[in-house]
């Protein structure tokens, strides 16, 4: 697969493919809103999900909501670049959502857990373009106190519920090693900030460039 766009000039860098992960509440679907308001050159992969839509959310835009046997017959085909179970719930990014946006040209940002950015750097390592294109990222707040307020600001989860999500964080929380950047979570506009960061170098990487000199 060749996802260098079509008709690019010499001295444009290849697309990226920029997975976000963070525990339950650490902020990654708030960031990832803010970088695609500021920058529509990027893109959102849009995963399946079993789970029931929460309020506002809209099939398509938000996620595509199927159901169980859905979501089955398409690992059986082999459809998805990653997919988990996360409390209780099955999530799956589909391969055209990500392989045709980079074909575009386009930066591609993923919002997934800590065990589809285990799945997606697998399969990563055995293709050369995903592994040219892959940026890691994990996202989270510097303390559980300070997740647990976040949780329950949301005000989406009955006591126990909460409880099974802060057990989970304690372990995604610890994973944060195999991720190649940690932004520790302040304010959104921060947080921003520091991911922007990381985008610009990203792009500067000698490794990524196609370049040649002008005369």
């Amino acid at each position: 697969m060749n996802i260098s766009p079509p008709g690019a000039p010499a001295s444009a860098a290849t697309p990226l493919l920029i997975v976000i992960s963070a525990p339950s509440g650490g902020g990654k679907t708030t960031l990832c809103q803010q970088l695609l308001a500021r920058h529509p050159e990027m893109t959102r992969a849009v995963t399946c999900t079993t789970r029931l839509p929460r309020a506002g959310e809209m099939d398509g835009r938000d996620y595509y909501f199927i159901d169980n046997e859905e979501f089955s017959r398409r690992i059986e085909a082999g459809s998805f670049l990653e997919h988990a179970l996360v409390h209780d719930q099955s999530y799956g990014t589909p391969k055209p959502e990500v392989l045709d946006k980079l074909r575009q040209g386009r930066d591609v940002l993923l919002n997934i857990d800590v065990q589809g950015a285990d799945t997606v750097c697998a399969r990563a390592a055995a293709d050369a373009d995903l592994r040219h294109a892959l940026v890691t990222v994990f996202l989270t707040p510097a303390t559980l106190g300070q997740l647990e307020e976040r949780l329950r600001r949301r005000g989406t989860d009955a006591p126990a519920q909460l409880e099974k999500r802060l057990g989970a964080a304690r372990h995604e929380i610890g994973q944060w090693t195999k991720f190649q950047y940690l932004i520790l979570s302040t304010t959104i506009a921060e947080d921003l900030r520091r991911m922007e960061a990381i985008i610009e170098a990203e792009r500067m990487r000698a490794g990524r460039a196609n370049f040649t000199i002008g005369d």
